[in-house]
């Protein structure tokens, strides 16, 4: 994901030491628990009712009821899907720059790839999408900041607006880095105060990291990163994803895409799956805990 605004005609690709892009994101719906029922020791969902004649006949189970067991019902969360397939068909637009409360930056950039061309955004959207249909099934309301991986934008500071309007519980970013190839691992970036708006939710952003973190290491086996941060944690003040944001939020850079394992790894359906597996058991877990 670490990346630096492009020239004015000329595609740039993400690089250790660049500017980072900035994104923002969105979620989900829910409802309440069951009533207690009378038949105590039988799980609600089993229990029997006496019709007239005093003849016990199984309760069928609701729309509602099944809505209402689900770990994440009522919870929203926003995905960002970092970049944007045909952002290097618009460079003006992307260069442009964008207030994102402590300095301006531009809209948004390329993004990586890898070395035989697996760009970020095509990376980042399928992850998103398989990510998206796993959380809704475990009842939350999902909402992703773009809606194709062929136009290009939004912009970082229309990303973070997503979030917001959403009231997400938990919004991510996800990326994929462009760093020396023979630097590898994944590392979640957590935002810093700024005496602006994330300040609030800087607390609850930690968090939600440190639980996304444990879980993507546990279900990916991908390696913590060996270049930035420590024990794949970072904190920065320069991304208008996170410096916008109202909400708690993160972004995860997968790993790195220019280095041969971890981009093999991308390229790989099934590897892709698992990502996202472990992205949503880490915002269960986040979205589930007490506070």
């Amino acid at each position: 994901m670490i990346r630096r605004p492009l020239a004015a005609a000329a595609l740039a690709l993400c690089g250790v030491g660049a500017v980072a892009c900035g994104g923002a994101e969105v979620s989900d719906t829910g409802a309440s628990a069951p009533a207690a029922s009378p038949q105590l020791g039988r799980p609600a969902a089993t229990q029997d009712q006496t019709d007239a004649s005093g003849t016990a006949a199984p309760t069928t189970r609701t729309a509602a009821s099944e809505t209402e067991a689900l770990p994440l019902a009522g919870k929203v969360v926003v995905i960002d899907p970092g970049h944007n397939g045909g952002n290097f068909r618009h460079t003006k637009e992307i260069n442009q720059l964008v207030d994102i409360s402590n300095q301006k930056k531009a809209c948004d950039t390329t993004g990586t790839s890898t070395n035989d061309g697996y760009t970020e955004a095509a990376f980042t959207w399928d992850v998103s999408n398989r990510l998206a249909k796993l959380l809704r099934a475990q009842g939350a309301k999902v909402k992703l900041t773009r809606t194709s991986s062929t136009e290009w934008g939004p912009c970082i500071n229309q990303r973070a607006a997503i979030g917001n309007r959403a009231h997400a519980d938990a919004a991510i970013s996800i990326h994929g880095d462009g760093a020396a190839a023979n630097l590898r691992g994944f590392h979640i970036i957590m935002p810093k105060k700024i005496g602006g708006p994330v300040d609030p939710v800087v607390k609850d952003s930690a968090r939600l990291g440190e639980n996304v973190r444990d879980a993507f290491h546990s279900g990916t086996g991908l390696p913590y990163s060996n270049y930035i941060g420590r024990q794949a944690l970072n904190y920065r003040s320069d991304l208008g994803g996170l410096n916008l944001s109202t909400v708690p939020k993160i972004f995860i850079e997968c790993g790195n895409m220019r280095n041969a394992k971890d981009a093999a790894r991308f390229k790989d359906p099934a590897f892709r799956a698992k990502i996202a597996q472990s992205l949503a058991k880490g915002l269960e877990n986040y979205l589930t805990s007490a506070r």
